[in-house]
């Protein structure tokens, strides 16, 4: 029997029902003092609030998360660099000046193995196309072991590619112009089914 998938943007209500630690994880939107700070007084969870309040006020969209049956089971969080101060910390960043940010791409256990992932990407790239956005970069996992860092192997099987090696935290890009072919009338149709608007509505419904 299919399931009932469908992709919408971030939004303060949906990022509560995010799986934790995701929900209330601040390593990428607090700078390294700041974040310990939030995590010893217990408030990374309204850190979180607070940071996509303002990102969605300053800048616009900065997420999509993907439903099945209803909830929740999968995210991913993008942004100029600027809005995501923990990049710093790795070797391989910042990212390129043309660039927006991939700073998580998460799919719950139960849920893999469904394409959610490439569905996400594509929703993403559809979002920063419209607005001008040229890449999209991640700093990612090269042994795939960090819970925080997108797995190299999986952007590259998403068609990204290397722009930065190591050995352990590689910077990686998806170049937007790359992925004309995702947003053919066919794939557009079958996002537009799970968006359950027009694509492009995306940048027009940002939520407030």
């Amino acid at each position: 029997m299919a399931v009932d998938r469908r992709i919408a943007a971030l939004t303060r209500d949906s990022l509560d029902e995010l799986a934790l630690p995701c929900r209330s994880c601040v390593r990428w939107e607090l700078d390294a003092v700041a974040r310990s700070r939030a995590e010893a007084e217990g408030s990374t969870a309204q850190a979180k609030q607070d940071w996509l309040s303002r990102t969605l006020l300053d800048w616009g969209s900065c997420g999509q998360v993907v439903r099945a049956e209803g909830a929740v089971v999968g995210y991913a969080l993008y942004a100029p660099p600027a809005y995501l101060p923990g990049l710093a910390a790795y070797a391989t960043a910042p990212v390129s000046p043309d660039a927006v940010a991939l700073a998580a791409l998460h799919i719950d256990d139960a849920a893999r193995g469904h394409g959610l992932a490439r569905l996400l990407v594509q929703a993403m790239t559809a979002d920063l196309a419209r607005r001008g956005v040229r890449a999209v970069e991640a700093v990612a996992s090269q042994s795939g072991d960090d819970p925080c860092l997108v797995p190299a192997g999986l952007l590259l099987a998403l068609g990204f590619t290397t722009v930065r090696p190591h050995p352990r935290h590689p910077r990686l890009r998806l170049d937007l112009r790359a992925t004309a072919a995702w947003r053919e009338d066919v794939v557009e149709a079958a996002l537009e089914r799970l968006l359950g608007r027009p694509l492009g509505a995306l940048h027009r419904d940002t939520p407030q």
